[in-house]
């Protein structure tokens, strides 16, 4: 017996109609990059949205294009993001962050058709162009500059539109999206969002016990529209209505609260690296930012316990998460349950430094040495996922088909532990565990428990070869400014909490610490830069 519902398609396009129809009047506001303001509503975004979807379509776009995006976060990119979709191109944005040459390999292995791109983006873009075989590219006038020669305006392209624009008849399996991860390790690869994907993930996103956005909510998306969605926070808060606040390319502290403070923004997203900055600049003029209540999701790296109490002493929420390209991208959150309320302070936070359980619709596992592994907090092995809003396979690359189990679960790379509540832990990416005698130690473990001293800012812990004990593990650190600690005081400070065979044989005091271009520590620098650190500092003492 079947029911007897309607079978109608979830398709972005559902999003756009809805904004259009009933949040005409709620603000879209984005910073140019000379920080001065550009404002519109959604009666205005819907309506550029639906041109850009009939240009392109006049313009020879095909069922299944790739439209690639260079772009910062603004106003135009979230017409991309619709008006891509809506035409039956795919929406795929280019992580300007990389390098030139994997640029280049990621257009042309995508095979992307047209393009857009900030004016102040076409330098980068000149790097690549006589690499890749796209058709026009359509350059937004963020600068409001005269476009340069051999490239075509943005706002004229819209102007090619009639008016008389209807959407195709998509199904909600078509592709809508296309990002690529960061190729930390070999080539990117390609994931592509279905359109029934993006929908789902956005309605379980937008649940109170997820991110949880309203649309009474005003929403900042640090995290780059070019990296995994924004997090889906854009898809999210058109579905709901939310103001959107961009930040363009204005990612420093002041320049973020300064724009927290000016549209009392409620709902904000990004990497601990853009807190940690925040909190340090809240922490030196305490006085001077009056912000409205914030809940501020975390991802991308494990957040610092530390970090999580500094911001509650400000009234701003830290939700920690995790996902990734792969899972559209949130898949946990680390919300505590009503049932822990009776667990101490301490413990609760401890549960918050977790990156918490699953949402709705997605199933986890731990698989170690032994097989499936169980949920008992302390059993370490490979997080594996599934749902509906995770990949089933890359982008034309079926020699990564390794990347995926028999019985249809994604293997994350990531090792983590789950408890009895559910809630994950991330100990570390697989290729960044250090084995040590035998025995694991979780780097990650390490550089939290190491930015809860009160003078490191940052800290990364990695792997260095050993002649005895295989690998040992040395930490890298950042200083607080103006701060000042020791490799003994730092030792006796980690000492208090892990075994002795954990503590690093060494620490390397650094301005900075590498990072890949999604913001995590590129810790396969530090180990090649440090992998001669024995037999030169040769030391037993601590096994």
């Amino acid at each position: 017996m079947y029911g007897t519902m309607m079978d109608t398609p979830l398709l972005l396009t559902s999003f756009l109609e809805h904004a259009g129809i009933y949040f005409g009047d709620v603000e879209i506001v984005s910073r140019r990059p000379d920080k001065s303001y550009h404002r519109y509503r959604y009666r205005d975004f819907y309506h550029r949205s639906r041109q850009l979807a009939e240009a392109l379509q006049r313009a020879g776009l095909r069922r299944g294009d790739r439209v690639a995006t260079l772009m910062w976060n603004h106003y135009a990119h979230l017409e991309a993001y619709f008006g891509i979709p809506a035409a039956g191109g795919v929406l795929h944005t280019l992580n300007l962050r990389l390098h030139p040459d994997d640029i280049a390999y990621i257009m042309n292995h995508a095979e992307d058709r047209f393009l857009l791109v900030d004016d102040v983006l076409v330098p980068l873009f000149e790097q690549v162009k006589d690499r890749v075989g796209v058709e026009r590219v359509f350059v937004v006038p963020l600068s409001r500059q005269k476009i340069p020669d051999g490239y075509e305006s943005y706002e004229e392209f819209l102007a090619t539109a009639s008016g008389d624009f209807q959407y195709p008849d998509l199904d909600e399996r078509e592709a809508a999206g296309m990002c690529y991860t960061s190729g930390t390790t070999g080539k990117p690869k390609g994931v592509v969002y279905s359109h029934r994907a993006l929908v789902l993930h956005s309605l379980a996103s937008a649940m109170a016990g997820a991110v949880g956005i309203a649309q009474e909510d005003t929403v900042t998306p640090v995290v780059p529209m070019f990296h995994a969605n924004a997090w889906g926070l854009p898809f999210t808060s058109v579905m709901v209505g939310a103001k959107q606040v961009f930040p363009g390319p204005h990612l420093d502290p002041v320049s973020l609260l300064e724009l927290y403070e000016a549209e009392q923004v409620t709902v904000t997203a990004g990497v601990p690296t853009i807190w940690l900055g925040i909190v340090q600049e809240l922490e030196r003029e305490p006085e001077r930012w009056r912000l409205q209540p914030m809940r501020m999701l975390v991802g991308g790296a494990a957040a610092p316990e530390g970090m999580i109490r500094a911001f509650d002493r400000f009234g701003l929420k830290v939700v920690h998460g995790w996902g990734m390209t792969e899972t559209s991208p949130v898949a946990t959150l680390g919300h505590v349950k009503s049932t822990l309320s009776h667990f101490s302070e301490d413990e609760r936070y401890a549960f918050r430094a977790k990156q918490g359980y699953a949402l709705p619709l997605l199933d986890l596992r731990i698989v170690g040495e032994r097989g499936v592994a169980p949920w008992d907090g302390q059993t370490m092995g490979e997080l594996q996922i599934r749902g509906p809003w995770v990949a089933a396979s890359y982008y034309n690359r079926p020699e990564s088909a390794d990347s995926f189990t028999e019985d249809g679960w994604f293997r994350t790379g990531d090792i983590a532990v789950i408890d009895p509540e559910g809630y994950v832990k991330i100990t570390d990416r697989a290729k960044d565990l250090i084995k040590s005698g035998g025995e694991w130690i979780s780097s990650l473990d390490l550089e939290n428990a190491l930015m809860g001293h009160p003078a490191v800012a940052e800290a990364a812990v990695f792997a260095v070869p050993h002649p005895k004990w295989q690998e040992r593990p040395v930490a890298a650190v950042v200083l607080k400014r103006g701060a000042d600690a020791g490799e003994e005081e730092l030792r006796e400070y980690l000492a208090a909490r892990f075994a002795k065979w954990w503590l690093p044989d060494g620490f390397v005091f650094l301005d900075e610490i590498p990072r890949t271009s999604a913001g995590k520590f590129l810790k396969s620098k530090l180990r090649e830069q440090f992998k001669d650190w024995y037999p030169r500092n040769v030391s037993d003492a601590a096994q």
